[in-house]
């Protein structure tokens, strides 16, 4: 895959970005639809709806949501997935934007672990 990068998706937008993906399952809350900010929204990569609410972003269920999560996308998600590789083939630089305000411990930051771990064999 490509080189992946994380960042709040209320941040600006920089040229250095690349390919800008929302993997957030619930747009954020007042982020302009319009305006370039978003190149692609992959809703359905993002955990699901029980699993998401199960972590609340609670720190000490970091760990096991990780390890949740990574089941999910190896046992449901294959179509999605797919579509984020198709999409990143070419782009120098492939942005997971999440809205959660931990920026170590939210979706986007257990995708692009479970990402480069597959993308490195593992």
């Amino acid at each position: 895959m490509t080189q992946l990068a994380l960042k709040r998706a209320y941040a600006p937008p920089t040229p250095d970005d690349g390919l800008r993906v929302l993997v957030d399952r619930l747009w954020p809350r007042g982020l302009p639809r319009e305006g370039g900010r978003v190149d692609h929204w992959l809703r359905n990569v993002a955990p699901s709806d029980e699993l998401r609410r199960w972590f609340g972003h609670a720190p000490e269920r970091w760990p096991e949501f990780q390890a949740r999560y990574h089941e999910e996308l190896r046992a449901t998600h294959h179509e999605d997935l797919h579509l984020l590789r198709a999409l990143a083939t070419g782009a120098g630089r492939v942005t997971l934007l999440f809205a959660a305000r931990d920026a170590a411990r939210n979706n986007a930051v257990a995708l692009k672990a479970f990402l480069e771990q597959e993308q490195d064999g593992g």
